[in-house]
């Protein structure tokens, strides 16, 4: 005889290892087949039972299905009543067997057992597809005119169902829902008004397929539009209705009913001056009314609060939703405040939003501003959603008036708030100083106290950003912030790392400003900010002093940074730029020993084992002889200089080693907005980093908008001022080609202007001549000066490097023995193909050290001619295979690409037999037509024991095809 399913429940439980429960799963399951497979019709509900408790415990039980089918069929009450929640439980609307349940479903619909047909009806609820819910929907009718309300509600939930499935079905039923609007059932009532809002929902999503312009005009939304006075008169009923007990939940009348007719409300009154208007009387009612001691009156006054911030109401009336959240945050419920903290921020960035979302002394946002307390001390709350929350809530807070007070709090948070999150809170403090800053001077105390508290956790563009700050300011406030940047530094372990970049880049900068003491009175404020002690209110303003500080002292702390053991050797490199700016500041303060000092300091690192240290420190030693006039040793048939006479350096040299130390230029802001329009070009690449899509659109032309990706593969060589057709490196000798264009013409063409030639100036971090335009202060590529592009937020100026236009040759005074870039073959751009061509179209690659690349390009479908395939074709001209074959490939944001592995890693030796070594590229060009498809390539490779990595552009595909 079969086990009873308790009988199968207590023997899971005693189990006390999980194989052990398996096993006996495992032989009921077996059982269970072996029943089915015998017919034994006196068991199947009992099987269904237990294979419905299998499927609660995770295990498979689709041998099970037929037999649902089959209880389903019965006659009889019990069986059928398995059958069908065995039938919702172990059945999803994907299954195949599903359309043997149709005529059965038609059947007990009619059944005049009224709970059969509400079986039935629940059964199509849940599972019903889009054949199903036409050949029922007729049947599923019949029952929202019944007279019994059970089947009637469970008619209009089973309707639901069936037009999300097939929304051509909805007007034929938006009178069937206006007639049972009019029901005295609340049971039937809350399944009318649930059919309506999935109605609405659907509605929203198909207007535009159905050809209508606004969503106001479907004739769903217009019938039902006419039914908000019935809507309000049934919530005003609602609210003055007394104790009843049958719908009493928590002292509040049907909150079910009311949350729901609600959300109705919210859908017809959004966009909809003239129903919102109907409901502003009836949603102050029950803001007002509803009681606020238990969780079914907060639930209401919630979707209240929704439903007054979506639709068209009167200022007053959003005012008092505020206030409602308001008193949420101090309930002790913290799913209360959460609720509270995340819908006041969707308040605020909607009131912001708005066309007339200007503050007024009515406005939601003044209204915030009273609360503003309450949301601050919600940072203090143990709990860290509520924190985050509150965090979030705040940044949308700050204006001019407040910005010196919820600053100084969200440093306060900073102090105490979780490691990980101190990035984001030292980003979003940047932009607000950065929009809402009421001075310089507090914009950089600002800035310097963050730095402080969190300068390990900043990112780099908050430093850049900070260096810019200090750089545009004046003289004073430069001395300002060098003091207090090198007071910061004494008193530091040396464990914040962005406050050792800023304040040794500030004191090799501004190091002559600390020779001379520095005072300033601050004004009183109220930003907790300025140094100003509370113990001293009422005697007037504190009176800020720093010392004159001598050169050693100055050299001295510089030197202590160096020598730390835990210093990173990132700042370790600065310093040493900042030493060899220092002789230069120094030199007039009349201290030769400390002059002499740096100049050892330097030669000191000559033999570290960085080479980077290396290299910088033979450099900065070189220009500082250069400055004194020192010839310096030489090196083969030509010194550092390039004086090959044997006679002395010229003053040209020394004038240039002189500017080389100089202080750097102001960074140009509307540099930055123009690097910003021509960031991101690219989201799609092979197995390269990602970089980020361009805002800039190209002008159209054989060349696509494809800027100088070098800081993709990290290479930055500097281009030609050639028109290739094919690019190396970021150069290549003279096409053939006149139409190409080179990778400076496509950043011309997105601009529609030519570039413009720019004098090198000198990085502080690099030592290596730079760009006026410098996008990262700390080394990072610099930008090419161009037209005006559309203006950007000044608060985004500090995002990633822009991607760099190299100049064509190394200047004449370059002293740091950079090389031009050597020229490299290019191939002349494919002459355009016929459409009729169906031969495969070859694209020379590129050529180097033995290793050749052909792409030969096909369509592989007729009908989408955007779609290519491209073929890697590898040829090795050497002596000897090349092992270790990788290529990466990066394209433009309207190109989506799929790339393969290639065919071996190791490339043979020409000719012959050898195998050919091929890699497969799939690409999609979106805008084939109007702009044309570009590759960035990075090939790595080990050849004669030597490993070779090689940039190459490759723009010569056909016009117009590809």
């Amino acid at each position: 005889m079969a086990m009873k399913l308790r009988d199968l429940i207590r023997k899971v439980r005693a189990c006390k290892t999980a194989s052990e429960e398996r096993a006996v799963i495992a032989k009921e399951s077996a059982m269970i087949r072996t029943a089915i497979r015998e017919e034994q019709e006196h068991y199947r509900h009992r099987n269904v039972a237990k294979l419905l408790f299998m499927h609660m415990l995770g295990y498979p039980t689709h041998f099970g299905q037929l037999e649902c089918m089959k209880l389903q069929a019965s006659p009889h009450f019990p069986e059928k009543r398995i059958g069908y929640l065995g039938m919702m439980l172990l059945l999803s609307e994907d299954a195949d067997i599903l359309m043997l349940a149709t005529n059965s479903l038609k059947n007990d619909m009619n059944s005049e057992n009224r709970f059969v047909a509400g079986l039935a009806l629940c059964s199509i609820g849940n599972l019903a597809t889009s054949d199903m819910s036409r050949d029922l929907a007729p049947e599923v009718d019949k029952h929202l005119k019944s007279g019994n309300p059970y089947l009637r509600k469970k008619a209009c939930l089973a309707m639901s169902r069936c037009l999300s499935k097939c929304p051509e079905m909805i007007e034929d039923f938006v009178d069937r829902v206006v007639t049972l609007l009019k029901d005295k059932s609340h049971g039937v009532l809350i399944t009318v008004v649930q059919l309506m809002t999935q109605i609405l929902l659907i509605d929203a999503q198909t207007f535009q397929e159905e050809g209508y312009e606004s969503i106001h005009e479907t004739p769903c939304r217009v019938a039902f539009i006419r039914l908000v006075p019935t809507l309000v008169k049934l919530l005003r009923n609602l609210l003055s209705m007394g104790y009843s007990p049958e719908h009493d939940v928590g002292g509040v009348s049907d909150p079910f009913l009311q949350v729901q007719i609600l959300t109705v409300l919210r859908l017809l009154g959004s966009g909809n001056e003239e129903a919102s208007e109907e409901m502003n009387d009836v949603l102050a009612q029950v803001a007002t009314n509803t009681e606020t001691t238990k969780n079914a009156g907060n639930a209401i006054l919630y979707e209240c609060v929704q439903t007054i911030m979506a639709i068209e109401s009167e200022d007053s009336l959003r005012v008092l939703a505020i206030n409602i959240l308001g008193r949420f945050l101090l309930n002790r419920d913290n799913n209360i405040r959460y609720v509270a903290l995340n819908t006041l921020s969707r308040c605020i960035v909607d009131q912001k939003n708005r066309e007339d979302g200007e503050e007024d002394a009515n406005s939601a946002a003044t209204a915030l501003q009273r609360h503003r307390t309450t949301v601050v001390d919600c940072l203090k709350d143990p709990d860290v959603s509520i924190r985050q929350r509150a965090l979030e809530l705040i940044y949308h807070l700050v204006n001019h008036e407040n910005v010196e007070d919820l600053c100084a709090e969200l440093l306060n948070y900073l102090v105490l708030c979780p490691r990980e999150h101190r990035s984001d809170i030292c980003t979003r403090v940047l932009k607000v100083v950065d929009r809402f800053s009421p001075g310089d001077r507090w914009r950089v105390d600002t800035l310097i106290t963050m730095l402080t508290i969190a300068g390990r956790e900043t990112s780099r563009h908050v430093q850049s950003a900070t260096i810019v700050y200090i750089s545009r300011s004046s003289e004073d406030l430069q001395s300002y912030a060098t003091h207090k940047l090198l007071k910061a530094i004494r008193d530091d372990d040396g464990s914040q790392l962005g406050l050792m970049n800023v304040g040794i880049w500030c004191i090799g900068e501004y190091g002559d400003l600390l020779l001379n003491p520095y005072t300033y009175t601050p004004p009183s404020s109220n930003g907790a900010l300025t140094e100003v002690s509370d113990a001293a209110a009422g005697h007037g303003p504190i009176t800020i002093s720093f010392l004159d500080l001598e050169p050693s002292a100055i050299v001295g702390i510089v030197e202590d940074v160096m020598s730390r053991h835990t210093c990173p050797e990132e700042v370790r490199q600065r310093a040493v730029t900042c030493l060899a700016k220092l002789s230069d500041r120094l030199a007039n303060a009349g201290a030769p020993a400390t002059i002499e000092r740096v100049q050892q300091l330097l030669q000191k690192n000559k033999s570290s084992q960085s080479l980077e240290m290396q290299l910088r420190s033979c450099e900065y030693d070189a220009l500082l002889n250069a400055v004194k006039g020192i010839m310096p040793p030489k090196s083969g048939d030509e010194d550092i200089f390039g004086v090959t006479d044997g006679g002395a350096l010229s003053p040209a040299v020394i004038s240039a080693a002189k500017d080389a130390l100089g202080r750097m230029p102001a960074v140009d802001l509307k540099v930055l907005e123009k690097k910003h329009a021509s960031d991101d070009i690219f989201d799609n690449v092979g197995a390269a980093p990602k970089a980020k899509p361009a805002a800039a659109a190209a002008t159209g032309g054989s060349g696509g908008d494809l800027l100088d990706l070098n800081d993709i593969f990290g290479g930055g060589a500097p281009a030609t001022n050639t028109v290739p057709s094919v690019q190396q490196n970021g150069s290549s000798s003279a096409s053939a080609e006149p139409a190409a264009k080179s990778d400076v013409d496509l950043l011309s063409d997105i601009f529609s202007a030519p570039p413009a030639a720019a004098a090198p100036a000198h990085d502080p971090f690099s030592g290596m001549p730079a760009q006026p335009a410098v996008a990262d202060l700390f080394g990072g590529p610099a930008t090419q000066p161009t037209p005006a592009a559309a203006p950007v937020n000044p608060m985004d100026l500090f995002g990633a490097p822009a991607p760099a236009a190299p100049s064509a040759a190394v200047p004449a005074g370059d002293l740091f023995g950079a090389s031009p870039a050597q020229p490299q073959t290019s191939t002349p751009a494919m002459p355009m193909q016929t459409s009729a061509s169906t031969e495969p179209v070859k694209v020379p690659g590129f050529e180097h050290k033995g290793l050749s690349v052909e792409f030969e390009c096909t369509k592989p479908d007729n009908w989408n001619k955007q779609k290519t395939t491209i073929t890697a074709i590898f040829t090795n001209s050497t002596g000897a295979p090349m092992y270790g074959l990788s290529m990466q490939c990066a394209v433009p944001k309207f190109v989506t690409m799929e790339m393969q592995p290639p065919t071996s890693t190791t490339v043979p030796q020409s000719g012959g037999n050898a195998k050919k070594i091929t890699q497969t590229i799939m690409v999609t060009n979106s805008k084939l037509g109007t702009k044309n498809l570009m590759l960035k390539l990075k090939v790595s490779f080990s050849s004669n024991g030597e490993k070779i990595d090689h940039l190459a552009t490759c723009s010569g595909f056909p016009a117009g095809q590809y």
